[in-house]
């Protein structure tokens, strides 16, 4: 850390994202960093310089999506730097080892006796078998999710043995299922993609090489030797997403896809905060507090006897989603009204040696640097 007149200053790095974009998502860091008159360098570990460069920095700003060649780098990269070279880091590891992996995000809540959504996940396909085998036709339908996949890709119901066990068999076969490939024909996103000119846009798409924002395919690793079974919670026209970031929790209801079970990703988003079950927000706190999160999204429904439970967590999401709230709540409930993007206050809260101060609108809007 610099320090010109004993004045203490911040140095940040802010790691590219894959194929070395700097997507509008880190350029709102560095806007900030800019406006408050804090150093930072843009940093990639392809860089034969990159392990000198960290040697100058305090700070270090890896906001990995769900693309698995960003995760499967962060997993490398982030353990390294927070424990070995004892440098500050956002997201730190107690806050993104179990980013994306729904599996993990459910052992950890259920070891803390959180109220997570009754799931039941197993890691051979005999007892798989014999779990759905011994259901009762009033016990479907379930629902199957892959451990991966955002925006409610790769999550469908499963509504009879027949099914689930054909879900069994492909997950524990060699070739395993790939992100959006489920063989369920309930698949509802599939069949109202039917309806649509998704299959179209698909097909141009796969032959410009299934060209994402990032230049790749996100999701190339097969999901295998594993099934994980959720109960299915009816009646649940929304869910409850509370952003949890230091003592801050931005609150909005999710509104369902028309014709369908799921909230995530559909847009439909109903920021009226007087609407918010406040003991949702109360939950969020716990469970952030108790694990030490730097940020965190909770999705909650309601079981038939209107109990909480938390669905999934994930510690990135949409930054306009969050900036859109017309204020947030602190852990006494206290309502602070404002727009705030979730950059500057995981900023705020990881940089302790300066007040920062949030850039215009207009210069956040468009990541100006």
């Amino acid at each position: 850390m610099n320090d010109y007149n004993n004045k203490i200053i911040p140095i940040v790095g802010i790691h590219e994202s894959i194929n070395r974009s700097r997507i509008l998502w880190l350029k709102r860091y560095a806007t900030i960093l800019k406006y408050n008159n804090i150093s930072y360098m843009w940093l990639n570990v392809s860089d034969l310089d990159f392990w000198d460069k960290i040697k100058k920095i305090n700070y270090f700003i890896f906001r990995f999506s769900v693309h698995h060649s960003e995760v499967q780098l962060a997993e490398t990269l982030l353990p390294i730097i927070e424990n070995h070279y004892k440098i500050k880091c956002f997201p730190d590891q107690n806050t993104c080892w179990h980013y994306d992996d729904k599996i993990k995000q459910y052992y950890l809540l259920n070891a803390y006796n959180f109220p997570v959504v009754d799931t039941w996940v197993f890691w051979d396909k005999k007892s798989a078998i014999n779990f759905i085998s011994n259901l009762s036709n009033l016990d479907f339908p379930l629902v199957f999710k892959l451990k991966r996949g955002a925006g409610s890709t790769n999550v469908v119901l499963v509504k009879s043995k027949d099914e689930g066990i054909k879900i069994v068999r492909k997950m524990f076969s060699k070739k395993g299922v790939l992100c959006g490939k489920i063989p369920v024909k309930t698949n509802l996103h599939r069949f109202r993609n039917m309806l649509t000119l998704y299959p179209i846009r698909s097909f141009i798409a796969d032959k410009r090489g299934k060209l994402e924002p990032y230049g790749r395919f996100p999701y190339w690793q097969p999901q295998r030797d594993y099934v994980l079974f959720q109960k299915f919670l009816p009646n649940n026209e929304f869910d409850t997403r509370i952003t949890v970031i230091g003592n801050r929790a931005f609150a909005f209801r999710r509104y369902n896809r028309p014709c369908d079970f799921r909230a995530s990703g559909s847009g439909r988003i109903d920021y009226d905060v007087s609407k918010i079950d406040k003991d949702c927000i109360k939950l969020a706190f716990e469970i952030s507090n108790k694990m030490r999160f730097q940020c965190m999204a909770y999705d909650m429904l309601y079981d038939e006897n209107r109990n909480i439970k938390v669905v999934e967590i994930s510690y990135t999401f949409v930054d306009t989603a969050v900036y859109k709230c017309p204020g947030y709540f602190d852990q006494n409930m206290n309502f602070h009204k404002g727009y705030f993007w979730p950059q500057y206050c995981q900023l705020q809260d990881l940089i302790k040696e300066v007040e920062l101060k949030q850039p215009p609108e207009e210069m956040m809007k468009n990541g100006d640097e």
